[in-house]
């Protein structure tokens, strides 16, 4: 358990690094930048973050194991399994984007709209950044995570929420300890004029987020459902602008009336694309000369033994690690070609959509998440599970031990 709970900590301090959550993340820098001067700010905006990070994780974690408790077979990361769910993060992200360009302002009173310094409701602000980096950080798997997250599903659930209670510390450490100890911010910039333009840089990294969100979103539904969600995401903008006309004009009378038009089209958008939403019936893998087949245990069963190699590539469309995998090592020639040499099966286990046989599959070798991949021997013994974060180099050497194995 002790080795779980600090490979959950280390690991959840390598998440930071991690490129799903940096657009988050990029909104906590800007708010270390802005506190610097205010000991007492910047205390409560690292107390506002932990609280936040911690509270949305246990959040997390207790919904997960109540379903795989009820008999759901679920694992980290399922939420985004929902097309729901990314369609609410995408608006999100748009919203976060067009807030940090200036569109409209959040949580300042009119006659403070527009400028830098927000000094009111930094607790609240925060934690809902904590739990907003959270919420995207699920679609990477850090090194150290997968084997503490696979730990604590197969634990009883007093010892599972330890082990994500110490993910979640980890996660928050570096911000919340910069925060605390204001020595260890004289590395930072000093706050200035030039935080203005900052804000708007960090817009982008917003907008990127939204893009991939959306791209998810395509993968899991229709084109209509897709078009939907673009048409709401412009519906949005607009509502967006105009909200903060209101603010910038003092127009107090009226704000009321603009911040109910806000509050009806975002219902609107969360509630059509439930509505619009046509689950995708077949979903492509990655686009390779290699020939792939459906992945299912009773497939794995049937060729199992039988003379040839099996590599099951176990992956989603929300997992950024995957796409980062197919992109450097699996779709690349040398790949290809001991694939092909070998004579070996190359399965894909999809897992853009909620699939139990997948989560049962991450149990039983004591994954928490994705991405995994299984090399079966040609001689059916016991599979091999390849590290998370592959090299060309890794899969070649393991498909050539596979074969030989016969």
């Amino acid at each position: 358990m002790l080795t779980a709970l600090l490979a959950a900590f280390l690991g959840g301090i390598i998440l930071n690094l991690m490129p799903c959550v940096f657009p988050v993340i990029s909104l906590k820098a800007l708010g270390l930048i802005r506190h610097q001067a205010d000991p007492g700010q910047a205390r409560r905006e690292g107390l506002g973050f932990l609280v936040g990070v911690v509270a949305t994780m246990l959040l997390l974690a207790g919904i997960l194991l109540a379903a795989r408790a009820g008999g759901a077979a679920v694992g980290w990361g399922f939420q985004l399994q929902s097309p729901l769910v990314i369609a609410l993060l995408a608006l999100i992200m748009l919203a976060a984007a067009l807030n940090l360009f200036g569109i409209f302002e959040v949580g300042l009173s009119v006659q403070n709209v527009g400028a830098v310094q927000m000094d009111r409701g930094v607790f609240a602000r925060s934690a809902l950044t904590g739990a907003l980096a959270i919420i995207v950080a699920t679609p990477c798997a850090a090194p150290f995570m997968a084997s503490a997250i696979g730990y604590a599903l197969v634990q009883p659930p007093l010892i599972a929420l330890w082990v994500f209670f110490s993910l979640a510390l980890g996660f928050a450490a570096p911000f919340s300890l910069i925060c605390w100890f204001p020595r260890l911010s004289r590395c930072l910039p000093k706050p200035g004029a030039w935080m203005q333009t900052l804000k708007h840089c960090l817009a982008f990294p917003m907008l990127g987020a939204y893009a991939w969100l959306l791209w998810v979103f395509s993968q899991q539904t229709e084109s209509q459902s897709l078009g939907l969600l673009l048409a709401i995401s412009v519906l949005f903008g607009f509502t967006a602008w105009m909200y903060g006309i209101v603010q910038r004009r003092r127009m107090m009378a009226r704000s009321y009336r603009g911040l109910a038009i806000f509050t009806l089209l975002l219902f609107v958008g969360v509630i059509a694309p439930v509505v619009g939403m046509v689950p995708k019936q077949s979903q492509a893998s990655s686009a390779s000369t290699v020939s792939e087949e459906t992945w299912s245990p009773a497939a794995v069963a049937q060729l199992r033994g039988k003379g040839k190699p099996i590599f099951v590539d176990f992956t989603a469309s929300w997992c950024i690690t995957c796409q980062v995998n197919q992109r450097t090592t699996l779709s690349r020639a040398a790949v290809k070609q001991a694939i092909v040499s070998t004579g070996t099966h190359y399965m894909v286990a999809d897992s853009t959509k909620f699939n139990p046989d997948v989560e049962d599959a991450l149990a039983e070798f004591g994954q928490g998440g994705l991405p995994m991949y299984l090399v079966y021997p040609a001689d059916g013994g016991k599979p091999t599970v390849l590290p998370q974060v592959l090299t060309p180099q890794i899969v070649t050497q393991a498909l050539q031990k596979a074969t030989h194995a016969q």
